[in-house]
């Protein structure tokens, strides 16, 4: 398709349409190879299956870290993989690439590039081209696609004209893109002609790479492709991890590597992200230190790439970390790191200028910043960003811990994302270098010491004012006034700052146990292994108090290890048990009396064997049964037998369309 704007007789004239197709064609191939081929040794396309189909809401915000990280482990769990032929291959008009930072777009879309100039790939393609946002930034006058290549590809193209001939484009760093509010608005007026030759872009076929946000609001603006794939870069598999490893990590120190792979469940769950895995291998590799136990929290692992990075890349010098924390200036020197990290952050600015910084640090050339943050030339002058925007919530977070008060934490809406991090900063395990980050302004120190984790969490918890609570499973009359109502995922939040912070049961934190009396647990599908880790961690805690367990639900029929864990642990000492699933424990049953049993399988056809293995001795120990079957089993006379010959105080059958309450109506009903 020709953009009319190209068509126009002023631009005939300025681009050449008679230059040949096949010489350009191979100038950008041969250009694409000499650039990626040595970075990217990878060629087939077949087997890459780091990427998976997925299909969500259109977001509302656009913040900067926000959820990321928490849909990132729930599609960890649940995520279809999806063949790289299907979505590279098979051509398509636009193709949607979203991801957290650091997990591999860019990666990908070179090697797309590597494969096109190898004919492995778009082989109805004529031209591709490459473009980057964050270099686009710099040309904010370029106003036609034509001239935007001819800025990027002038030695190859040479005022070429592509309109007359098959182009796809590849755009990565949606997010990065400074007009990007213009470019998803069509309404809002826009001065830079930059946003003009994007919005031509569109009308070529394209791959666009972004954050998960920013790809969730371009989908907005190009419905009119009817073969749009949207995908979602889940990062290495088990495979590409190893191999990595084999690699890049020297042989004396791969055994180590491999071992805090396999016993952090933080070290493992972020693996897939290239970023977390390449420094976690440089942090290991460096250390004299045995490291299968230093990844503990997602906390610990953002301080030691952060210290790892400062040490190596900022400072850059021989010596040891305590050392180089106890100088006043590199202390100095953080703290305005994570000043200028929160500031942006708040404000959901990824990119800024010099006179930007110096409003939040005023003696700004007296410290060396960058490292951190990554200078950008254009045309207009200077820009700025943080090399990583992992980085930059983790500043914004030590910010936070160190420089506000309780309230103010609790009171800004955008840091709630940052909460499980602050409460993580308070860990006091001599093990970490947490330490080296939670000391870092003097005027605050007496606030830092006597900080409890759950001031400043724990009051929001408890006073958290929630609308809609219909549903809530745990709404109970004697739930005092005082005390909102919560929904699950409120639950999770704290026990993941409760994980975080690796703390335990003291006398503060036990008044907010007390107070929101009705604590459960879920185990299902959409559970990520993370998640489980900081139940397990809660739980543990929960049980040892001699406190009892609310509720326990189960939704999964196969269990992982840690989830096994988990339901044995609730099972000790547990109000309600519900299973929605059948279940298989590998013979394990449990010894303690529950209040109430609800198995609810009436959508499951299951046999008499299974059922007396895995069920039964749940219902030996319970006093109330709630019990749906399926219409097609066929030992509902044992069901009879098993619950007569039992001491169960009440229970509610219901099969084939009838509810029992007591033995008399079910016998009758047998008997007929």
């Amino acid at each position: 398709m020709i953009p009319d704007s190209l068509n126009s007789p002023e631009n005939c004239r300025r681009f050449d349409v008679k230059k040949d197709i096949l010489e350009v064609c191979r100038a950008l191939k041969k250009y694409y190879l000499k650039l990626y081929e040595a970075q990217l040794p990878i060629k087939a396309p077949a087997n890459v299956d780091i990427i998976h189909k997925f299909f969500n809401t259109v977001c509302t915000q656009m913040d900067v870290c926000s959820i990321e990280r928490k849909e990132f482990f729930e599609k960890q769990v649940s995520y279809k993989p999806i063949p790289y032929s299907e979505i590279f291959v098979k051509e398509k008009s636009v193709v949607l690439i979203s991801g957290i930072a650091g997990i591999g777009k860019t990666w990908l879309l070179k090697k797309c590039l590597l494969d096109w100039s190898n004919n492995l790939i778009w082989k109805n393609v004529a031209l591709v081209f490459y473009l980057e946002c964050r270099r686009l930034n710099q040309h904010q006058n370029v106003s036609n696609v034509n001239e935007l290549i001819n800025v990027f590809y002038y030695d190859i193209i040479n005022n070429f004209n592509i309109s007359y001939h098959t182009a796809l484009f590849l755009i990565d760093g949606l997010d990065e893109f400074k007009y990007l509010n213009e470019l998803l608005n069509p309404s809002v007026s826009c001065k830079y002609p930059i946003v003009n030759a994007l919005k031509e872009i569109q009308k070529y076929k394209h791959v666009v790479a972004g954050r998960v946000n920013a790809i969730d609001q371009y989908q907005r603006i190009s419905k009119e492709h009817s073969d749009k794939l949207t995908i979602q870069i889940m990062g290495f598999n088990e495979n590409e991890i190893n191999n990595f490893v084999e690699s890049n990590v020297k042989e004396e120190k791969k055994k180590d590597v491999k071992a805090t792979l396999k016993e952090s469940p933080i070290a493992k769950a972020m693996a897939s992200v290239p970023f977390h895995l390449s420094y976690m291998c440089k942090i290991i590799s460096d250390s004299k230190n045995i490291y299968t136990s230093s990844f503990s929290t997602i906390t610990d692992l953002y301080a030691n790439i952060f210290l790892y990075f400062l040490q190596r890349q900022v400072i850059n010098n021989n010596k040891l970390l305590y050392e180089m924390m106890e100088e006043n200036f590199n202390k100095k020197s953080i703290l305005n790191i994570c000043k200028i990290a929160y500031e942006l952050f708040v404000q959901n600015k990824v990119i800024f200028s010099k006179e930007e910084i110096k409003n939040f640090i005023s003696d700004f050339d007296k410290y060396n910043l960058f490292g951190f943050i990554e200078k950008i030339e254009t045309d207009l002058g200077c820009h700025y960003q943080f090399v990583h925007l992992t980085m930059m919530e983790f500043c914004a977070s030590v910010y936070a811990y160190n420089c506000l008060s309780n309230n103010e934490i609790t009171a800004n809406e955008k840091l709630k994302s940052c909460l499980s991090i602050i409460c993580g900063l308070t860990n006091k395990s001599q093990n970490s270098l947490l330490r080296f980050l939670v000391n870092l302004n003097p005027l605050k120190r007496s606030f830092i010491e006597s900080l409890p984790w759950f001031s400043n969490f724990g009051n929001w918890f408890l006073n958290k004012k929630v609308v809609d609570c219909t549903k809530s499973k745990w709404i109970l009359d004697h739930l005092s006034e005082s005390i909102s109502l919560l929904r699950s995922d409120d639950y999770n939040l704290f026990y993941e700052c409760f994980y975080e912070s690796q703390s335990s049961f003291t006398d503060e934190i036990l008044l907010i146990i007390d107070k929101q009396k009705l604590w459960s647990i879920k185990i299902g599908d959409g559970k990520t292994s993370y998640e489980t880790s900081c139940d397990n961690y809660f739980i543990n805690h929960y049980i040892k108090s001699g406190r009892k367990l609310s509720s326990l639900s189960v939704f999964k029929d196969v269990l992982s290890d840690d989830e096994k864990k988990l339901l044995i642990q609730c099972s000790t000492f547990v109000h309600g048990v519900d299973f929605y699933r059948p279940i298989k424990l590998d013979r394990w049953t449990p010894k303690n009396k529950i209040h109430e049993l609800g198995i609810w399988i009436s959508d499951y056809l299951i046999t008499k064997k299974d059922f007396e293995e895995n069920f039964l001795p749940w219902i030996h120990l319970c006093e109330g049964l709630i019990l749906f079957l399926h219409n097609g089993i066929d030992f509902i006379e044992h069901v009879y037998e098993w619950i007569r010959c039992l001491n169960i105080k009440w229970f509610r059958i219901r099969y084939r369309g009838k509810d029992f309450y007591n033995l008399d109506e079910l016998k009758i009903f047998i008997t007929l």
